[in-house]
């Protein structure tokens, strides 16, 4: 399993929006975003900075569903 690499908020969103996300709301520091299921909605919260912890973009890979690989270094 490769290393997840040092993404931005912005970097985040944008592999988001590749894999069906959609910016729902902004509020202060955290993009809201969302991607609509046939039987549920996934929600995930992104932090608007330029460094995005290692923990906090593990825990946005395991809410979102999104491959591991997108995240990872090539």
């Amino acid at each position: 399993m490769a290393k997840l690499r040092i993404l931005s908020g912005r970097q985040v969103c944008d592999i988001l929006k590749r894999n069906g996300f959609v910016m729902v709301r902004q509020r202060g520091s955290h993009v809201i975003m969302q991607r609509r299921l046939p039987d549920t909605t996934v929600t995930v919260p992104v932090p608007d900075h330029s460094e995005i912890r290692i923990g906090t973009l593990q825990s946005i890979v395991r809410q979102s569903g999104v491959p591991r690989t997108e995240f990872e270094t090539q």
